[in-house]
């Protein structure tokens, strides 16, 4: 039996985190889901992911940043954003640092599932 892919999820809003890792978990993904980017960062789980979902804004890191550190770091993960403020400065940045997508929140559950299936072909 092959495991599950493991999607990291990092989002600051509660409610976000319990109904995007519902949403992946009934489509057959492992998840696990951090509060902050720096959480994430800090956790073993992150050696093992396959992908990585972050929103935008967050206290502390926000997401660019999570993008550039985790570059810098050598870890080479799909990223898709997720941000109720996704801005085309913002959007573009993410996208040309080689983000998979880019998703405005509230996001369509089959664009959230079409680009995590992108994510994971990569």
């Amino acid at each position: 039996m092959t495991e599950d892919p493991i999607v990291c999820l990092v989002d600051d809003d509660e409610s976000v985190r319990i109904a995007t890792s519902k949403l992946l978990k009934l489509n057959g993904y492992a998840v696990r889901a951090f509060a902050s980017a720096e959480e994430c960062l800090n956790s073993p789980e992150l050696a093992h992911a396959r992908c990585l979902i972050t929103d935008l804004i967050m206290p502390g890191m926000n997401g660019l940043a999570l993008q550039e550190r985790l570059a810098a770091d050598g870890h080479k993960i799909p990223m898709i954003f997720i941000s109720a403020h996704a801005e085309d400065q913002n959007r573009k940045r993410a996208l040309s640092a080689g983000a998979v997508a880019f998703l405005s929140k509230p996001f369509d559950e089959q664009a959230l599932k079409r680009v995590v299936e992108q994510a994971l072909g990569q």
